[in-house]
């Protein structure tokens, strides 16, 4: 099937406008948010403050479209790593690190990192962030009107030469009161050489007891990366539900040469998310999805305001999502279906020249790499239950291939794209019709 559709989509191709899409280059794996730090007491009190390690850079001159500043790189963080976290920009930009092209980002819409450790030296250095105006992209957000330029929540982060860089979890509920759930622990070398480090964690349930503790020492080769796995046995009154939102803590620290290189702490939900005959399983039971669309700028009180009138299901519209957001949901419990940042409706519906960018091959890495952009920021976090790849954006062979290279992570919660008409790229989940959006 998937040869017919996309032989049929290609012949409706023919003689479509040509036009220039540069895809991102110079940019770390898309992760979760995940802030290391020198102690363990400052990773239990992230307090958001600056650190020995960490810094955020608030202080921005704007000429035009060029975003400039300086920032210091102190002795300590001589070998390791120096990252820049850009969480978002109005459009698409170019990164420079003391005048030198470090990367280029084609989505603005979800938090970006760069690895500047070679383009640094230490003492003072300078960044410079040119948003593009107009964004090359801009026909794939309909729901910007020209914006101003903006760039929002960007710090500086050192992390040790073999660093842990993603945390990520998978819950399976088994027949006997108990769940288990596997946390897996993505580490990556930048060395030259082969590195061992030792790999500490320790999970605590919500009373503060351990559910898992130890260790693990992992080799790497020359800028190489792995994966710790562990388990742990959670009781099945214990998973993540939006009736009880439970979370656990998880506590991270690396050891090199005797010697503790970095710390980090997190909040965790399990449960496990099935489709079976378009209705969703949580832990087991079915889950009615009581849906809400909401911009993703929605506040605290407004959330809550939702949750009181029965809504436990908000699906997002385009825009960037921040991390309180999300940590917010998972600790009310709601639920979240999260959004590719693509919304194509300026174009119209018609698939033919000079119609949709869907079905337009030009456009294929763009609607590949934002619907993995998406997913790989959001996937941590247990109110996140479902995915949208585009809305309002007609079908073609862009959101065909957009599904299928979703499909490969093996992620049992379903991809959705609800103006499919049918079509095979939207898993079947039942939800009710569109609902009027907040602020209607």
């Amino acid at each position: 099937m998937r040869t017919i559709l996309s032989t049929i989509a290609l012949f409706s191709l023919c003689g479509l406008w040509a036009q220039e899409y540069v895809p991102s280059f110079g940019r770390e794996l898309p992760r979760g948010e995940l802030l290391t730090y020198p102690s363990a007491e400052a990773a239990s009190a992230a307090d958001g403050g600056d650190n020995r390690y960490f810094s955020r850079l608030t202080e921005w001159s704007l000429d035009g479209n060029r975003f400039t500043t300086d920032f210091t790189v102190p002795f300590a963080w001589a070998n390791r790593q120096v990252l820049l976290h850009v969480g978002e920009a109005s459009g698409d930009y170019e990164l420079f690190v003391n005048d030198r092209q470090a990367a280029y980002v084609a989505d603005g819409n979800t938090p970006a990192e760069f690895n500047i450790t070679k383009l640094t030296h230490e003492g003072r250095n300078k960044v410079e962030i040119r948003v593009m105006q107009p964004s090359p992209t801009a026909v794939l957000e309909s729901w910007k009107e020209n914006p101003a330029p903006k760039l929002g929540g960007i710090w500086l982060l050192s992390q040790p030469t073999m660093r842990i860089r993603d945390v990520v979890t998978q819950t399976r509920v088994g027949e006997n009161g108990f769940a288990t759930a596997e946390v897996a622990l993505v580490i990556k070398s930048e060395a030259l050489n082969p590195r061992t480090s030792r790999i500490h964690y320790r999970l605590l349930s919500p009373s503060g007891e351990d559910a898992a503790a130890g260790f693990k020492d992992l080799t790497l080769e020359m800028r190489k990366e792995d994966t710790v796995r562990f388990l742990a046995r959670i009781p099945d009154n214990m998973l993540w539900s939006p009736e009880l939102p439970t979370q656990y803590t998880l506590q991270l620290k690396t050891q090199y040469e005797g010697r503790y290189v970095e710390f980090a702490e997190m909040r965790i939900g399990f449960r496990q998310i099935e489709l079976r005959e378009g209705s969703m399983l949580l832990n087991g039971q079915p889950l009615e999805l009581r849906i809400r669309e909401v911009p993703p700028s929605l506040s605290e009180n407004e959330i809550a305001t939702l949750r009181e009138q029965g809504y436990n299901t908000l699906k997002l519209l385009p825009g960037a999502v921040s991390e309180s957001f999300l940590n917010f949901c998972d600790g009310q419990g709601l639920c979240v279906i999260a959004q590719a940042p693509i919304d194509t409706r300026r174009s119209g519906e018609s698939r033919r020249k000079g119609g949709n960018p869907s079905n337009d091959p030009i456009w294929k890495e763009a609607y590949i790499e934002r619907a993995e952009n998406s997913y790989h920021t959001t996937k941590r976090h247990p109110s996140v239950v479902a995915f949208a790849l585009a809305t309002h954006s007609s079908n073609g062979i862009n959101l065909y291939e957009s599904y299928l290279n979703m499909k490969r992570f093996e992620d049992p919660r379903p991809f959705i794209y609800p103006e499919a008409g049918g079509e095979w790229n939207s898993d079947a989940l039942l939800i009710e019709p569109a609902q009027q959006q907040v602020g209607e």
